[in-house]
């Protein structure tokens, strides 16, 4: 799902978001995010490449409050592509 509109820039999705909390459940693979800006959870998907850099500067970020430009591959969609 994360990357339909890879090639087509102009329809991903890129908001400005500050870490809330980053739930980590044992055995699963998937690592979900919450944003103060946002009501919803995000999931940061195993068999993305970058996921182990991505999930490093979440963890950072959530210390230090930095806000990050997160991407998606559409304004719907809550797969974290990556971080910017």
């Amino acid at each position: 799902m994360g990357k339909a509109n890879e090639n087509n820039p102009a329809k991903r999705c890129r908001r400005e978001m500050t870490v809330a909390h980053i739930r980590e459940r044992e055995g699963a693979a998937t690592v979900e995010v919450a944003f103060l800006e946002s009501a919803r959870f995000y999931r940061l998907l195993p068999d993305n490449p970058a996921r182990d850099a991505m999930l490093k500067r979440l963890r950072d970020a959530m210390k230090t409050r930095e806000v990050l430009k997160i991407d998606t591959a559409s304004p719907d969609s809550d797969v974290i592509d990556g971080i910017s």
